[in-house]
């Protein structure tokens, strides 16, 4: 049963992908903390894990067709991501879970009321 739980997690966060270019830390991981009982490091350590492997791959192409992809920034913006994913991860491993949790928990309401209130 849990796997009809993760597939449409998933399913739910592709289509918001898709849609917005979002999912891993908005539909993920507060899905997996709270609908699949998972502690906030587990959330975030599957939700980094299924970026290995090529699960935007067809969206990338239909943004690609339509000319609103940029490969060359991507490219640097990987760099960037490589790196600072594994200084987040040994950052993230040194605090407890319910203190990373709320620390999540303003990150979002942070973006949140900045894409409200933004022009």
């Amino acid at each position: 049963m849990k796997d009809v739980l993760y597939i449409s997690l998933g399913l739910l966060a592709g289509t918001l992908s898709g849609m917005f270019g979002i999912g891993g830390g908005t539909i993920l991981i507060p899905g997996l903390v709270f609908l699949a009982g998972m502690s906030q490091h587990e959330a975030q350590g599957t939700t980094l894990a299924i970026m290995l492997l090529p699960i935007g791959l067809l969206a990338v192409m239909r943004y690609y067709k339509s000319g609103h992809v940029h490969f060359h920034v991507a490219a640097f913006i990987c760099v960037g991501f490589l790196l600072g994913g594994l200084l987040g991860a040994n950052v993230a491993e040194t605090i407890p879970n319910a203190v990373l949790k709320k620390v999540f928990a303003v990150f979002l309401m942070s973006v949140a009321a900045y894409t409200f209130f933004s022009k």
